[in-house]
């Protein structure tokens, strides 16, 4: 099996270094990463007339890495593009993100932003997330769970399904205190008071997170700096079904995504008229 890997945490993420190991006893592992982290870039590609720079890094392993400097979705592009000589990996993943990517931070995601830009390429396609943004995080409980769930999605990956992907979210606790693992559809939630002052000394554990990227400008005149991180607000009665509430109780959760955004339901109504 030829299997082509991304993330949107840069290549020196700790969660990307583990999907390796565990992806290369299924076969022969390709890496193509972002350079610099690259959190919540959706789907946005590099376009634009400007140097995009590759390395590859023979000192990296298992399998084969190269870092760009653009976007998730870009590197999977180029994985296919040049890693490839038919672009046909027969399974793309993302991850293993720092971070939930559950209920509407799913639709930020650059982790499956990746994996849909596999999927619209016709390429099976899973992201894996950790809900733990420390760059410390502990993956054991992913690595003893993760093989068996990619077998599984392999093994009875339906036909004929254009656009599917999959989205695989772990708790961020102990093997022995993860209750299973259950299917979910996506929570519905949302995020307020996203903007504050930008002021170093209330960054606290942040300021220890790879992930946080503390970009400085020099402001203009009359110019005020911001900082974007907010306070999430559920918006979904149904714990038993909402993928970010199974794991907050302490379930490993598989949501199935397609990149076809057609609001089914909506075309039949806007038809009858």
């Amino acid at each position: 099996m030829k299997i082509l890997l991304s993330n949107d945490d840069g290549y020196k993420a700790a969660g990307l270094h583990v999907l390796a190991r565990i992806m290369s006893r299924f076969g022969d592992v390709t890496v193509v990463a972002p350079k610099f982290h690259q959190s919540a870039t959706s789907m946005a590609v590099s376009l634009g007339v400007k140097q995009l720079s590759y390395k590859d890094l023979p000192e990296e392993g298992p399998g084969r890495w190269t870092y760009l400097d653009a976007t998730p979705a870009s590197c999977v592009k180029f994985g296919l593009e040049f890693k490839y000589e038919n672009r046909d990996p027969d399974l793309v993943v993302t991850g293993i993100n720092h971070g939930t990517n559950a209920s509407t931070a799913a639709n930020y995601s650059g982790t499956l932003g990746a994996a849909e830009e596999a999927a619209i390429n016709g390429r099976k396609a899973i992201g894996v997330s950790l809900c733990d943004f420390r760059s410390d995080a502990d993956f054991s409980a992913v690595e003893a769970l993760l093989p068996g769930i990619m077998k599984k999605l392999i093994e009875n990956w339906p036909g004929n399904r254009p656009g599917l992907y999959y989205n695989v979210n772990f708790p961020a606790m102990p093997l022995d205190e993860i209750k299973g693992i259950r299917i979910a559809r996506q929570g519905a939630g949302h995020w307020v008071k996203e903007f504050e002052p930008w002021d170093e000394s209330s960054l606290g554990t942040l300021n220890d997170s790879f992930l946080w990227q503390h970009y400085r400008v020099n402001l203009e005149d009359g110019e005020k700096a911001v900082f974007m991180r907010g306070t999430f607000v559920n918006d979904d009665p149904d714990a038993d079904t909402a993928d970010h509430l199974l794991l907050e109780q302490g379930w490993v959760t598989i949501t199935p995504f397609n990149a076809q955004m057609t609001d089914m339901p909506e075309f039949e109504r806007l038809k009858s008229l």
